[in-house]
């Protein structure tokens, strides 16, 4: 450690060190490596400085706490729980956010540590304190103690502690108010979500069961809010087999064929209609169209509607359903009513409101795209109807958004192209429209990163497709794989000579 950085330390631990030179000090630590910290860094250095904590000064408290980020880093978690036990239990009840932060981090490094995760589960008061940060009023407090108790949760003694002696205390945490309980929900979806055995131990407390409760009851808001939830423990193979053994699963098929009339449907049927179509992808969606039926009518009639949110919603869930082969074929099988909606998302991705039109181009690249290994001939015929279904000039839609001065609208179009452009009926679209391989190797209209990023995907796409020296011929093909070469960003060098001419 550099001299002037142990000088300062020093006067850290006498705790007569100025602010300045806690900013100092702050400044020479980032200099240091953390491994080369062990050997000058005391028990007295760490005691003090959480003591500096104790001021009702923002600026002290804040420097403090990166000097302790950076010092903790260099020590082994069992050392921090077995030495400063008592200065986390303090921090947590801190009054100043970050260093309520610091020390459930740190707690989150000691319980991932095989030696040193005995020792939390001995400090009940330190668990305990962190289940009451759920209940914090800022939410990063919240979301670092949600992310602190799942660490505890990783392994078998953790579900054994936080399901047997601290269950009340999540009980009563959950009592705070209605946000505070769906934070407790949270927490037990991100456990359940790790391994089968977590989510039995989730459920046999019961808190699942009460999760569903509420998606499944009569209040409305309450069901918006539980959907997301739901949906997040649908992600995993066991959450998936838990919602289908109780039935859960159905009842929400049930509420959505019931929500016609239900004079407040608007504000739950989104999420549940999502609901179905994650599940679709993860699971497989010929299955789930099959078996509820009322999800893909949903869909449909949502995006035939006038109301841009639920047109939204349907778009977003139709991009998401055909982001595989099995999910393309589904929306296939429905033949003429999906090309009639292919022409309305085509016409709002041209009129709608910004985030409408963005939400169309993701969904239309989601549809086209097909992997080199899935082209087969009834697939390719399948993407280009769907193309053509868009508008009556498609690629030139896309290519009149491609150039507004709309960075996001921009970017959304080249992302269209990019879906299509290992595909041979879309390069011979794009060789037959005039001055468009030019426009794709033209670096002076793309303004900024994202673009110039979006536009060099698109470049990427084309020079790895095995069809593109074909249809493009040489010529335009060489021109693709230099721009690819000479990267996104790449600058045409001044010569010296034009410099010299010049001065």
């Amino acid at each position: 450690m550099a001299e002037a950085a142990v000088e300062l330390l020093e006067r850290a631990a006498r705790r007569d060190a100025a602010l300045e030179e806690l900013r100092a000090l702050r400044v020479a630590l980032q200099a240091v490596p953390p491994a080369a910290l062990r050997a000058r860094l005391g028990e007295h250095h760490l005691g003090a400085l959480f003591g500096l904590l104790a001021v009702n000064d923002r600026e002290q408290v804040s420097t403090c706490v990166s000097i302790l980020e950076r010092l903790l880093q260099a020590l082994d978690p069992l050392y921090i729980i077995q030495n400063l036990r008592e200065e986390l239990q303090k921090g947590l009840l801190h009054p100043d956010d970050s260093v309520k932060i610091l020390t459930m981090s740190q707690v989150g490094r000691i319980v991932e540590d095989s030696a040193a995760v005995t020792e939390i589960l001995h400090s009940p008061e330190l668990l305990r304190q962190i289940i009451n940060c759920i209940g914090g009023e800022k939410i990063a407090v919240a979301k670092e103690a949600i992310k602190t108790l799942s660490r505890v949760a990783q392994s078998q003694e953790g579900l054994e502690a936080l399901f047997g002696n601290f269950l009340g205390d999540l009980r009563n945490v959950m009592a705070t108010s209605d946000v505070v309980r769906y934070r407790v929900y949270e927490l037990i979806v991100e456990i359940s979500s790790v391994s089968a055995e977590s989510l039995n131990y989730c459920a046999s407390s019961g808190l699942i069961a009460e999760l569903i409760g509420e998606l499944t009851g009569e209040d409305v808001l309450v069901r918006a809010t539980c959907i997301e939830m739901v949906t997040s423990l649908a992600h995993t193979p066991q959450g998936r087999q838990y919602l289908a053994q109780q039935g859960v699963i159905d009842r929400i098929s049930n509420i959505i064929l019931g929500a016609e009339s239900d004079p407040f449907s608007s504000f739950y049927l989104p999420g549940f209609v999502k609901f179905f179509g994650n599940l679709a992808v993860v699971d497989s969606p010929q299955q789930i169209c099959e078996r509820y039926p009322v999800f893909m009518e949903k869909v449909f009639e949502m995006a035939e509607s006038q109301d841009p949110t639920m047109i939204g919603v349907a778009v977003d869930t139709l991009g998401i359903l055909g982001s595989n082969v099995e999910g393309k074929q589904v929306l296939q099988k429905t033949r003429s009513r999906f090309q009639n909606l292919l022409s309305k998302i085509g016409h709002q991705a041209k009129n709608a409101p910004t985030e409408l039109r963005l939400r169309c181009l993701d969904a239309i690249s989601s549809l086209l795209y097909l992997p080199p290994e899935q082209q087969t001939e009834d697939l390719l015929r399948m993407t280009e109807s769907w193309f053509t279904s868009l508008s009556s000039q498609p690629l030139e839609l896309f290519r009149s958004i491609s150039t507004q001065p709309f960075p996001d609208l921009h970017c959304g179009a080249l992302r269209v192209f990019t879906a299509i452009a290992n595909q041979p009926w879309a390069q011979k679209l794009m060789l037959n429209s005039p001055g468009f391989v030019e426009y794709v190797v033209d670096r002076s209209v793309e303004p900024d990163k994202a673009s110039k990023d979006a536009k060099y995907e698109l470049v990427k796409a084309l020079v790895n497709s095995k069809t593109i020296a074909e249809v493009f011929g040489n010529q335009y093909y060489l021109r693709l794989r230099a721009y690819l070469q000479e990267g996104p960003y790449y600058v045409k060098a001044v010569s010296t000579t034009a410099v010299e001419g010049a001065e």
